[in-house]
């Protein structure tokens, strides 16, 4: 049976893979299957770049062809921001008493939005995702899809059922909050869904 590593510890981002993959013969792998690879440093200025950095050094380590994503937030009213710094965004920032990483990226992202009226707070969540070949020179010889997710940042949270941004994160067609859907909703309406589906439409073309 074909393997590829998908570049992650994350069991549910394994199962998005290789559910799919299995009707092709294709075993999925996750990182966990690779104890030996450590940190990989993804100092890439775009998420496509992230996503090959990572993917290219998986898979030049295994000798297996890889898959790794790249994904964060874009907020029109701050340039772009935070973008690729979206995991570190408030690192800058004391952790309150009781606060998690992601709470505090919320807490920041909130204050900086703060006169910011609702017709202004437009912002979408960005995925990129590679397919890497053991020993592909570059990111042009590289398979790698994209996908966004359109929305606003609310004012205050809603929802507990995600992670991240999901709580400021307005889908304005379902009318709640990233954190206030069922795990299906937001695979359809997501950014990583969308690329996740553009990867495996072509994945289906390359592999036969």
């Amino acid at each position: 049976m074909r393997q590829i590593v998908l570049a992650t510890k994350n069991e549910g981002k394994i199962r998005e893979l290789a559910e799919p993959l299995q009707v092709l013969g294709i075993e999925v792998l996750g990182l966990g299957s690779f104890p030996e690879i450590g940190d990989i440093e993804e100092n890439g200025t775009t998420f496509a770049e992230n996503a090959f950095i990572k993917a290219k050094a998986v898979a030049d380590i295994t000798g297996l062809a890889a898959v790794s994503d790249d994904s964060g937030l874009e907020v029109d009213a701050l340039s772009g921001r935070p973008g690729v710094y979206s995991a570190r965004y408030a690192n800058d920032m004391p952790l309150l008493d009781g606060e998690t990483k992601d709470e505090r990226n919320n807490r920041k992202l909130l204050m900086e939005l703060k006169s910011v009226p609702q017709e202004k707070r437009k912002a979408r969540f960005v995925c990129s995702m590679a397919y890497v070949e053991p020993g592909c020179p570059s990111a042009d010889k590289a398979l790698i899809v994209h996908g966004t997710w359109e929305g606003r940042i609310l004012e205050e949270p809603r929802g507990t059922d995600g992670f991240g941004y999901d709580p400021v994160f307005f889908d304005d067609a379902l009318g709640i909050s990233a954190a206030e859907m069922t795990r299906e909703q937001k695979m359809e309406r997501s950014h990583r869904g969308h690329a996740v589906r553009q990867l495996l439409d072509k994945l289906v073309v390359l592999l036969k």
